[in-house]
């Protein structure tokens, strides 16, 4: 069927946290909200048909995991990135920062280094630091909207013996997918320092331009025994308000550790809704996803063209993935609180603010671009009267 993503859905009554919660984020409701890495797009058929079928039963009582359901996701890896996954192997997850944390809980200890490549999703640095853990950073390297890894720093980095490095891969938020090169050669960097690999692969299906994704435990048999997996189906197909991921983990020790904190959480049962969706959204969300792709790389078209063309002091990225663009703001010359407090006030624009993603960055905002063309277009002539006018003044 025919998806149309310009249409424009009344999320007044969603208890949606993107715009419920922009009074406690922003200050002010007077914002369209282009934060939280959520879509303003209606889910693919078959996952609503699913989700319907199920609430039609009238019966929600505690829900047992069929098999099909990780078969589904194994079956999707293996069509999707060519990776062979062992359903022995993965357990659930009501989400893949919950997993990190506990990953971060039960494979290291208080004061233990955990390595990061910054700027990188905010949530990295929280789940770290709220168990006593110490980050430490890679900063990518940065040339003409483009980033890539300092492997120089990071051997360094390495050299101080962190317990884990969590890694971002596709990136969030510059966008990339790293290359098999890439991987490689940070693969075996931390093989010869012996540390453990943390892969957040959460945007890995949400690939665009033609790139491919490399899930990190499929470089090696050598990598893999090092390397635990974090992924869910819930950011590519809008679903995260369902609470579903997994984890794949390199051995049967590893993964008991892990499963022991949820079972202690009395956490090991999906939901009976995020059950259905989920195996609908590896078995037949396809079609949607293959229209939704170009869409979303016409909307970094426009925000590119539109800021080329109208506001050449902000340099958006053009993300190999995701749905998330990097805005460079420097040449606005504002402070980061000023930045956040001009795109509130002045640009009328909910974004998350550069230097939650790198703390000693300054000068860049991140916005999300899942939504109808429409509302990106009223966004950017916002934005654009609002550096016309800080010109002026």
């Amino acid at each position: 069927m025919k998806y149309n993503f310009d249409e424009i859905i009344d999320r007044s009554n969603n208890f949606a946290a993107k715009y419920d919660e922009r009074e406690k984020k922003f200050g002010t409701s007077n914002v369209i909200p282009l934060w939280i890495a959520d879509m303003e797009f209606e889910v693919a058929k078959p996952i609503n048909d699913a989700i319907i079928k199920r609430a039609k039963q009238g019966i929600y009582g505690y829900t047992s995991r069929p098999d099909s359901y990780y078969e589904a996701f194994c079956d999707w890896e293996k069509t999707q990135n060519n990776w062979i996954v062992n359903k022995d192997l993965i357990s659930f997850s009501p989400g893949v920062v919950p997993s990190l944390s506990v990953i971060v809980r039960e494979f290291s200890n208080k004061e233990d280094k955990i390595l990061i490549q910054t700027p990188v999703y905010p949530e990295f640095y929280d789940v770290i630091e709220s168990w006593g853990r110490v980050v430490i950073e890679n900063q990518l390297l940065e040339q003409e909207g483009v980033y890539s890894i300092d492997f120089e720093d990071f051997e360094e980095k390495l050299k101080q013996k962190p317990k884990l490095f969590i890694m971002c891969s596709p990136h969030n938020p510059v966008g990339r997918v790293w290359s098999r090169e890439e991987l490689e050669h940070i693969t075996e960097l931390c093989l010869r320092y012996n540390v453990m690999i943390v892969s957040d692969e959460i945007h890995s299906d949400l690939i665009l331009w033609d790139n491919k994704h490399i899930p990190t435990a499929s470089i090696s048999k050598e990598v893999s025994s090092k390397t635990i997996t974090c992924t869910s189906c819930t950011k590519t197909f809008n679903l995260a308000g369902l609470q579903a991921s997994v984890v794949i983990f390199p051995n049967a020790e590893v993964k008991e550790t892990f499963d022991v904190f949820w079972r202690g959480m009395d956490i090991h049962r999906n939901n009976c809704f995020s059950l259905v969706a989920v195996e609908a959204a590896y078995r037949y969300g396809q079609e949607w996803l293959t229209q939704l792709i170009p869409y979303i790389e016409g909307n970094i078209d426009f925000i590119g063209e539109f800021c080329k063309n109208n506001i050449p002091k902000i340099k958006p990225s053009r993300p190999e993935s995701t749905y998330l663009v990097w805005l460079d703001c420097r040449k606005l010359e504002l402070g980061n609180d000023e930045l956040k407090e001009f795109m509130i006030n002045k640009a009328g624009l909910g974004l998350n603010a550069g230097n939650d993603f790198c703390r000693s960055l300054s000068g860049y905002m991140r916005v999300n671009i899942a939504c109808p063309r429409s509302i990106l277009e009223k966004a950017m002539l916002q934005l654009e009267k609002a550096v016309n006018s800080l010109n002026r003044d």
